[in-house]
């Protein structure tokens, strides 16, 4: 019998090594065949405790035992920040992740909202397992800063020059791409770790240099300093900067897509109701191959922001000074208690002590530069935004998209192309956010968005 043939019994994906082990024995050791074996499977898998002393088929009918088995788990705890304005549903997700089996910490972010899996501004760590929709979809999502050597009147007296920069320096769109192919070293890593990053390179390199839909931006704004900073290299006072918001496109969604298939097949029965917290041992092949292939797609969205940043900049003709950059969507290696642990951040940002990072508000709020305070009960991490209030398709019942660009425009913000489902009236406060957290993260400098760019096209978000 085939594993096909054996899943069509009713034989779980993670005992089909045992089932077909279990078949070998008895064909040498009975010298049964066929409808013989398929009797003897069929009896195994109804009443699994009736061959626990079977030669051949004791090892099977143990996991199918342990499998049927109700297994009591105690809960993690878990800190949230900002728990007011956080919905239910977040809540609830949070909860049913801090009864994964080797969840080992937990926190809630201020910006948190319903997602798949673990809620948006979810942090997890887990001992030896990752949950790939615990890192996200957008895999390696990230922002992205940097500080311009241009004049701020710019921004004013030559807006039409900035406005052509962010209308050539990149795209947005789903499966959208550049007309001539973008180069970056990225492209030259080994793409074969994984069936499906080798599959799905060429793809990725059209995308290279691309920024997606949903939440998805980049933006000119004013960036402003209120003290010198040696880490950055700044003295006080107003730059012009560019701001960027993607990950790793098609490629990332298919290795989450992927891996999250394959963890949710090996869920045992009594795990069945984890559903997408679904995780893979990381001494498994498929776990190792998740590992490598998410690194990659941090490479590679670093890559995208890379080549947005150098295209804009150059379409501008003005040189990068200083910088920042951050993922949200990802898990790192880390050790916390003395413990080695898997730590997801979806919707988070890394805040260990001293690590730098970007915080966004939305296309007329400010976003905030910030540097970690390293808090343990967060396990160092912070807020990856404002936050979503309001669902996609109520903010399309709600806003009608030209009266709110209108109303931009008399508040001296541009923007070039967006949707109703990403107005500011969609994302929660962001200075109550920040206010939320400031034992999480420093605010080093406030960058106030005045050029926007989004996906104007009706694309579904990819956030």
């Amino acid at each position: 019998m085939n594993s096909r043939q054996l899943l069509k019994l009713g034989v779980p994906q993670y005992c089909l090594k045992t089932a077909m082990t279990a078949i070998q024995q008895a064909v040498a050791n009975e010298n049964i065949r066929g409808k013989e074996v398929k009797a003897r499977m069929q009896q195994v898998i109804a009443a699994p405790e009736d061959f626990l002393e079977d030669e051949a088929f004791g090892a099977l009918a143990a996991e199918l035992v342990e499998d049927n088995s109700e297994e009591v788990v105690e809960p993690i705890d878990y800190q949230i920040w900002g728990k007011e304005g956080i919905d239910e549903g977040a809540f609830s997700q949070m909860e049913l992740a801090c009864h994964v089996p080797s969840a080992y910490g937990a926190a809630l972010m201020p910006d948190a909202h319903i997602g798949y899996g673990l809620p948006i501004g979810g942090v997890l760590a887990l001992e030896n397992a990752v949950i790939p929709y615990a890192v996200g979809v957008d895999i390696a999502c990230r922002m992205k800063l940097s500080v311009l050597d241009t004049a701020v009147d710019a921004l004013d007296d030559k807006r039409h020059q900035f406005i052509d920069a962010l209308n050539r320096g990149t795209v947005f769109g789903v499966g959208t791409a550049h007309e001539k192919k973008q180069h970056h070293a990225v492209m030259d890593q080994d793409w074969t770790v994984t069936k499906v990053t080798r599959q799905n390179k060429d793809k990725a390199w059209k995308q290279l240099g691309s920024s997606g839909s949903g939440n998805h931006f980049v933006e000119f704004g004013v960036l402003t300093i209120s003290e010198d900073d040696a880490e950055l290299g700044l003295t006080a006072g107003e730059y012009v900067a560019l701001l960027s918001h993607s990950g790793s496109r098609g490629t990332g969604a298919s290795v989450c897509s992927t891996y999250s298939s394959i963890a949710q097949s090996q869920l045992r029965k009594r795990h069945q109701h984890l559903g997408r917290l679904a995780w893979l041992d990381m001494d498994s092949e498929a776990g190792q191959e998740y590992w490598a292939a998410m690194n990659l797609m941090g490479d590679y969205a670093a890559a995208n922001h890379a080549v947005i940043h150098k295209n804009v900049a150059a379409l501008l003709g003005s040189k990068v000074i200083s910088g920042v950059e951050n993922h949200h969507n990802f898990a790192w290696k880390e050790e916390h208690g003395g413990r080695e642990v898997y730590v997801h951040r979806k919707g988070a940002t890394p805040a260990a002590a001293g690590e730098m990072g970007v915080i966004p508000g939305s296309m007329a709020d400010p976003a905030f530069v910030v540097r970690g305070k390293g808090n343990p009960a967060s396990l160092n991490s912070a807020s990856h935004g404002a936050g979503r209030c309001m669902s996609r398709n109520k903010a399309k019942d709600k806003y009608r998209w030209k009266a709110v660009k209108n109303d931009l425009e008399k508040r001296g913000i541009t923007v070039i192309s967006a949707g109703a489902d990403e107005v500011p009236g969609v994302y929660k406060n962001i200075n109550e956010v920040m206010a939320e957290q400031q034992d999480l993260v420093e605010i080093v400098a406030r960058f106030n968005p005045k050029v926007v760019k989004m996906c104007g096209d009706g694309s579904r978000a990819e956030d």
